[in-house]
């Protein structure tokens, strides 16, 4: 296994700690962040996720520059991208900081895509993420960090960023979903 695929495996291994840091005090108590209080260990989980999500660009930056990258590897990295992502929403809703319904759209259309993946993949075809998908990436992640550290700095003038970024999340999510299917839809199309 090459460096950027032991990357992409250590993103989905600090899954499971980043979920424990959530949803488990450990006693550690509060403290005050850009504005809003807020419990420690969600500070420490929303580092790890910040962290975790770094290593995605760090992986492709560097399968790309020494030429390293693998069927293996485009498949794992947007799979570890989704279920990091998905852990995080869902952790979301636990938290009460985003509607349900919003999250069931968007893993919705991450299984969605994830299965015409599977699909082209079985034709042959393996297609990485266009602009569109970064996009949708980036605005998911910022909604996400908005939400683990509990709208920081917009708290304090009851803005509530982190639900319009999360709306804007959605909508790219959508967006690009669509435009997904569409530019594949040969593979649903001819498949048999």
């Amino acid at each position: 296994m090459n460096i950027p695929n032991k990357i992409t495996v250590s993103r989905i291994l600090l899954i499971p700690v980043f979920v424990i840091m959530m949803m488990f005090n450990f006693g550690m108590g509060d403290m005050t962040l850009l504005g809003v209080t807020l419990p420690i260990n969600h500070v420490i989980g929303g580092i790890i996720f910040i962290f975790a999500s770094a290593t995605d660009w760090v992986d492709g930056y560097y399968a790309r520059k020494y030429n390293l990258v693998t069927t293996f590897g485009k498949f794992l990295d947007p799979l570890a991208d989704k279920l990091l992502v998905s852990a995080a929403f869902i952790l979301l809703v636990e938290m009460g900081t985003a509607p349900a319904w919003i999250i069931i759209i968007i893993i919705s259309r991450e299984f969605a895509v994830t299965g015409l993946r599977l699909v082209l993949a079985g034709e042959g075809e393996v297609v990485a993420a266009n602009q569109l998908g970064k996009i949708k990436t980036v605005t998911q992640i910022f909604a996400i960090v908005l939400g683990l550290f509990h709208n920081p700095v917009f708290a304090k003038w009851d803005i509530p960023f982190d639900s319009v970024m999360l709306y804007i999340a959605l909508i790219f999510t959508i967006w690009s979903g669509a435009d997904y299917f569409y530019k594949n839809r040969h593979a649903l199309l001819t498949s048999k």
